[in-house]
Parts: structure tokens; sequence; C-alpha cells
């Protein structure tokens, strides 16, 4: 016994030397960092641009956090850039939108500097100086905050390392707002595939939110209502976007099985907005159709 407890204390100082030797891991990681500041994600409240909207808003509620408790925080600015997912526009560089001093934050419930801070679709677009034909609904604007200390220093997405973008911290520093607008009214077609022929193995499957309203679209599953396995290829379903209807979005909310899934979605007078699967991306999707 005497001898075993030797040789495990023995690989205890090899390893331990090794690792001293070594400093690799994920503890390394967290502890070599500049100490600094971050924004923290609180809640995000609108990420929709409504494109015939320009009073639509993006909104985020961020806590500020640095090493002298929020002492060091001057103010938090807004940038915009475009991302162009539907062809034609490029913008080089970022642009300021707006700027949220420290004395417009208050006191998060944990005793540090808290703000909403907001841009409209109207601000966002005239800071990038484009024009109404260089931005269509399907697009992005990406929405920077960079964190001004009275230092002089400077945070934002391009200083954030990894291991705070995410997870508890939730400092991302940038958001994809989508541009959406005003929906053409009519009956939009759904037609949907499942190549088991099981149905969807989904507890929403494709959401249509209409002013806020949910309307769940899916092939039930043969395990839920659905036909018995497995001639459960196909299914269509019709929904309608009313008449003032003032914004439209739909999101794929995923499967179990999402290799088998498969959609399209055809706006009312047989445009094609939209071919899906298998395994249709997880989230909004670009389906838009605007009112004359």
């Amino acid at each position: 016994m005497k001898n075993t407890i030797k040789i495990l204390f023995s690989l205890l100082i090899v390893a331990s030397i090794t690792s001293c030797a070594e400093e690799e891991g994920t503890i390394y990681d967290v502890l070599d960092y500049e100490t600094g500041a971050i924004l923290r994600t609180l809640s995000v409240n609108n990420a929709l641009f409504n494109s015939s909207d320009p009073s639509s808003t993006f909104s985020v509620t961020v806590e500020e956090q640095d090493e002298a408790d929020g002492a060091l925080l001057e103010s938090v600015d807004i940038y915009v850039s475009i991302r162009d997912l539907t062809g034609g526009t490029t913008v080089s560089a970022d642009k300021f939108v707006k700027s949220y001093p420290a004395s417009s934050f208050s006191t998060s419930p944990v005793g540090l500097p808290m703000a909403t801070v907001e841009a409209t679709y109207g601000e966002a677009f005239a800071a990038l100086g484009i024009g109404a034909n260089d931005v269509e609904p399907g697009d992005l604007f990406v929405m920077e905050l960079r964190l001004n200390l009275t230092d002089g220093r400077v945070f934002g997405k391009s200083s954030a390392a990894g291991i705070i973008t995410g997870g508890f911290f939730s400092s991302p520093f940038s958001y994809n707002a989508l541009i959406t607008c005003s929906p053409q009214a009519g009956d939009y077609t759904v037609d949907m595939q499942d190549s088991y022929g099981d149905g969807w193995q989904s507890e929403k499957g494709i959401v249509l939110t209409i002013d806020g309203t949910e309307i769940i679209i899916k092939m039930l599953s043969s395990y839920d209502g659905g036909p018995a396995c497995c001639g459960w290829t196909n299914a269509t379903e019709v929904v309608n976007i009313p008449v003032g209807t003032a914004q439209a979005t739909w999101d794929y909310t995923g499967d179990s099985y999402p290799g088998e899934v498969s959609f399209q979605i055809t706006g009312p007078g047989g445009e094609d907005l939209g071919d899906y699967g298998p395994t249709p991306p997880v989230g909004l999707l670009p389906v838009t159709l605007c009112a004359q």
C-alpha cells in the first residue's frame, strides 16, 4: 500500500510539472486576459426592422461591467453596417448612428449600469448613406455597440474574446437585425415534405407571426395525430395574412430529424418565396413579399 501511494504521489508531481510547463487548456484561456469591460445582454427586445416604417426600432437592454463596477463607463455608441443577402450593396465600413452617455444609464438589480439602447430604421438607414434601392427585405443591418471608458479605452466586437460573447457573460457587442416590410395580404401556401414518411418530429415546425400572433404550420407526425407511418410524405397548408398587417415573420424551429424535412412557401400570386431543406436553417427565414 505504501509503495502504491508513493507511485501515485510521484505521478501527481510529474503531471503537475508537465501542466505548469505547458500551461494549456481552457482555464489558461480564462485567466490570460486583459482587464477590461463588457456589455452583458439582458434582453434583445426587437431585432427586426420594417423597411416600410422608418420608426421601427432595434432595441436591446444591456448591463455594463468594468473593473471599477461601472465607474469607468463614459458612453455606449451604436454603429451599423449592412449585410447584403439579396445582392448588390456593399458598405465598406460601419457607420456611427448615435450615442448613449453614462448619464442615460440606470442601476441594475446587481448595482451595475443598465440601459435600453435603441435605433430606428430611419436612423440606421440615414447613417449608412445608401439609397432606397440599395436595401431589400431579407438583408440584415448589423448593429454593433461600442463601449467607451473614461480612460480612453474602447471595447467592441473586434476586441471581445470568444469566451465572453456567449454563456453567462453574453456580450457579443453585435446583433443582426433582419429587414422586413409590411407584407402583401392574401393566402400563402406552405408545401411540406418528410422523406421518411412519418411527418415532422418537431414541437412547432414553422411559426408565422402576424403582428405578434403566432400561427403554427407543421406536418403532424405519426405519433401526434398524423397518418400512420410511413406513407405520410407530403402535406399542404394555406394561411392568410390579412389586409392591414404591419409585420409578418416566418421562423423555422427545427426538427429531431432535420435531414428528412423540406418545405416551400408560395405567395398569393404564385411568387416563390423560399425553398428550404433538406435540413432547413433554424431561425428567422428571409421570406418577404412587400405590400404594393
